[in-house]
C-alpha cells in the first residue's frame, strides 16, 4: 500500500504566519489526487511537507502506513517534480536521469535498463545524449518526469509542473501525465492553481483557501455540488454567476427576488428551502453560464425563471458564444450557441434553468443546495 495519510497537519512560519491549518486527508493507493487553489492557499506547502522539504509544525504524516514526520526526504520513497525542472545544465539527459540512482549505488546495468525503459515510455530515447539547453520546454519536463520515474518511487509529488509551458503544450502534457499515471499505477499528488488541470486530471480534487481545505471530492461532485461560494466560483470556466436577493415564500411557492426579477423554484427545491430559511431571507443565487438560455423552446419551459438583461460584450469562441451582460446591477456571463446573433448593446430576455440553480447562505456562504 502506497497511500498517504495526513492527520491534523498544520504549518506555522516564524511570525505566527499560518500556512496550513488542521489538514486531514487520506490519499488512496494509486490515486491521482490534485491540490488546487489560488496563490498563497497552502497547497505547495502541503506538498512540501509530504516530501519532507518543510517541517511539520503539528500533526502526523504517514506514507505506506509508516509515520514519516522525522524521516529524511531521501528515505520516504517519494519523488518530486518541480515547476522549474531543476536539471543539471552540464549533464546529458541520460546523466540527469541516472544521477539519483548513481548516488544510491545502483548497479550500472540496472541503471541503463531503467533509464532506457523510462526514455521509451516518455518518447525521449533520441534525446539521451543531449544537454538541457538543447531541449524545448516540453522535452525538459519529460526529462524531469523521467528522472523521477527511474527511481520507482511509491509516491509521485508534482508542484505545478506545467506552469512554464505554453498553452498548447500544457494540454498535451496534461494528457501525457494522465497516461503515465495509468501505466505506472502508483500514487500521484499534483499541485496546480489551474482548475482546468485539476478537473481533467484528478480522481479527486482538494480545493484550498487560506491554508484550509474547503472541499475534497470527485471533479463531477465539485462542479455540481460545491459546498460553498468559494468552491462554486473557483471551479468552472467561466465561473459561476452569483446574484444577491431575497427569498419570497408564500405557501408552497418560493421565489428568489432581485430588483424587478423573480425566479420561481421547482417544487423539490422549494421544500428544501422552506426547511432552512424563512420568508424574506437574504440569499445568494448561483447559476453556471451554460445553464442560462436566451431563446428557443426552453424559454417557454422556464417561463417562471426569465429575467431581463442587457448585452455589453459578445465573444465568439468557435463552438459557442459568451454573452457578458448586465442583469439589474449584476454582471452575468451566459454560454450560448455559436449561432447566436445577439449584438452588444441589445436588451435580451434570459431563462435560468431552475433545476440547475444553486442557493447559498449570504452570511456563511455555505450551500443550501
Amino acid at each position: 500500500m502506497a497511500g498517504v495519510i495526513l492527520k491534523d497537519i498544520s504549518k506555522v512560519y516564524p511570525g505566527d504566519v499560518l500556512a496550513v491549518k488542521d489538514f486531514n486527508l487520506e490519499v488512496k493507493d494509486e490515486e491521482f489526487l490534485v491540490l488546487v487553489g489560488p496563490s498563497g492557499c497552502g497547497k505547495s506547502t502541503t506538498l512540501r511537507m509530504v516530501a519532507g522539504l518543510e517541517e511539520i509544525t503539528k500533526g502526523e504524516l504517514y506514507i505506506e502506513e509508516n509515520l514519516v514526520n522525522d524521516v529524511a526526504p531521501k528515505d520516504r520513497n517519494i519523488a518530486m517534480v518541480f515547476q522549474n525542472y531543476a536539471l543539471y545544465p552540464h549533464m546529458t539527459v541520460y546523466d540527469n536521469m541516472s544521477f539519483g540512482l548513481k548516488l544510491k549505488k545502483v548497479p550500472k546495468d540496472e541503471i541503463k535498463k531503467r533509464v532506457t525503459e523510462t526514455a521509451r515510455i516518455l518518447d525521449i530515447e533520441e534525446l539521451l545524449k543531449r544537454k538541457p539547453k538543447a531541449l524545448s520546454g516540453g522535452q525538459r519536463q519529460r526529462v524531469a518526469l523521467g528522472r523521477a520515474i527511474v527511481r520507482k518511487p511509491k509516491v509521485f509529488l508534482m508542484d505545478e509542473p506545467l506552469s512554464n509551458l505554453d498553452a498548447k503544450l500544457r494540454v498535451q502534457m496534461r494528457t501525457e501525465i494522465s497516461k503515465l499515471h495509468q501505466k505506472l499505477q502508483t500514487t500521484f499528488i499534483y499541485v496546480t492553481h489551474d482548475q482546468t488541470e485539476a478537473m481533467t486530471m484528478g480522481d479527486r480534487i482538494v480545493v484550498m483557501k487560506d491554508g484550509i481545505m474547503q472541499q475534497v471530492d470527485t471533479p463531477y461532485n465539485l462542479y455540481n455540488n460545491p459546498v460553498n461560494i468559494f468552491v462554486a466560483g473557483f471551479i468552472g470556466s467561466p465561473q459561476m454567476n452569483f446574484i444577491e436577493g431575497k427569498m419570497n415564500i408564500e405557501g408552497d411557492v418560493a421565489k428568489f427576488v432581485f430588483a424587478e426579477n423573480e425566479i420561481t423554484l421547482p417544487k423539490d427545491r422549494t421544500l428544501l428551502i422552506k426547511d432552512v430559511v424563512s420568508d424574506g431571507a437574504e440569499l445568494v443565487l448561483g447559476i453556471r453560464p451554460e445553464d442560462i438560455y436566451e431563446n428557443g423552446d426552453v424559454m417557454q419551459e422556464y417561463k417562471n425563471c426569465v429575467v431581463d438583461g442587457k448585452v455589453e460584450v459578445t465573444e465568439l469562441m468557435g463552438a459557442e458564444t459568451y454573452l457578458y451582460l448586465k442583469v439589474a446591477d449584476n454582471n452575468i456571463v451566459a454560454r450560448v450557441k455559436a449561432s447566436s446573433d445577439t449584438k452588444s448593446g441589445e436588451s435580451v430576455k434570459l431563462a435560468f434553468d431552475p433545476n440547475k440553480i444553486h442557493m447559498f447562505n449570504k452570511e456563511t456562504e455555505l450551500a443550501i443546495f
